[in-house]
């Protein structure tokens, strides 16, 4: 199989606001900023998550879906592509889709009708560079540093860059 792309800067595209860069040192703390994340977040918005293999981008999503209040467990949609996650309350529900396995762009995606899903919901992308921007111009991205090779280190270093003008208004360094 072929690895994705490389990540691109989403500030390459003009539109991007200011950076945040976060450190955080547990699983346990990637959770909870999935949870402060959560609260950020509304319908209609596109979160991309960018991370090696065992990055913490699923445990991020666990905490979002927590923060959301939607229904059953938030596990890696590796092999079924994708999963919604309806709410227990008033608020959207969550999709979370795994594109690791996907080739082109938004073309191959297109079964899991994302465009027709963004409106209500919060879409949450693993490994969606190159494939899933074409959905909205705002969008907000985090990128996952992590130690690669045989390591213990539980270091991540986790950057958020807001796109578009959802995001311009938006603090990021609250988070």
């Amino acid at each position: 199989m072929e690895a994705p792309a490389a990540a691109h800067n989403p500030a390459e595209s003009g539109t991007a606001t200011e950076s945040v860069q976060i450190v955080v040192d547990s699983p346990e703390r990637m959770r909870e900023l999935g949870l402060r994340l959560a609260k950020l977040l509304r319908a209609g918005d596109l979160v991309m998550l960018t991370g090696e293999l065992g990055a913490g981008k699923t445990t991020l999503t666990r905490g979002l879906g927590e923060g959301l209040g939607v229904r059953g467990a938030v596990t890696s949609p590796t092999f079924v592509i994708a999963r919604v996650h309806p709410s227990l309350g008033d608020g959207p529900p969550l999709v979370h889709v795994d594109a690791y396995r996907l080739g082109g762009g938004l073309d191959d995606m297109e079964d899991l009708d994302l465009d027709v899903s963004l409106p209500e919901s919060v879409i949450v992308v693993e490994w969606g560079e190159g494939k899933v921007e074409e959905l909205t111009d705002d969008q907000l991205h985090l990128l996952i540093h992590r130690a690669v090779g045989d390591t213990t280190d539980e270091v991540r270093h986790v950057t958020l860059t807001g796109v578009g003008e959802r995001w311009a208004a938006v603090d990021l360094g609250s988070v």
